[in-house]
């Protein structure tokens, strides 16, 4: 006898490989197991390959006077890094229309996600949600007839925050 669980295992077996999912819905990186087994299903994308979660905080030394030991350093700033995300299937057109939403109207085309990490088990062992994101930058994939490389997609989004959330 076929359970739901089994069914959507099936359904997902071809991303196996593809550990890391993109949704346009922060609250999917808080989904209960029991949920987020469909998380394959109805999420943006499944990527092999994400960089950029980080940010970087810019620090100005301040030297006081009279005080010769040390120089007092004094936060600045804080940029994010941008979110690449590489080698992807996608299900649905969702994230090449978020891309070509940001074309015509950079005010409108603002999303806040997540990018979860997946563990063996295909539920989510780590996730990061990002704020205010837009699709920077889409690169489609290069083909080649005769090569048998897999054709590689990915998408930059540039971001005003990021969370650690699991």
């Amino acid at each position: 006898m076929t359970t739901p669980v089994d069914v959507v295992r099936a359904l997902t077996e071809p991303l196996l490989k593809f550990r890391f999912v993109v949704t346009l819905d922060p609250g999917d990186a808080y989904l209960p197991p029991a949920q987020a087994l469909l998380l394959p299903l109805v999420a943006a994308g499944g990527f092999q390959e994400v960089t950029g979660l980080g940010g970087t905080l810019e620090v100005v030394g301040y030297a006081e006077g009279g005080r010769n030991d040390s120089v007092h350093q004094l936060p600045l700033r804080n940029t994010w890094n941008r979110i690449t995300l590489k080698r992807g299937v996608v299900r649905d057109r969702v994230l090449w229309s978020w891309y070509r939403t940001g074309l015509a109207d950079s005010l409108g085309a603002r999303r806040d996600g997540a990018v979860i990490l997946l563990g063996d088990e295909g539920l989510p062992a780590m996730a990061w949600a990002f704020h205010g994101g837009l699709a920077a930058k889409w690169s489609g994939p290069d083909l080649h007839g005769e090569q048998s490389a897999v054709a590689i997609e990915s998408l930059e989004i540039a971001h005003e925050g990021l969370t650690n959330v699991l």
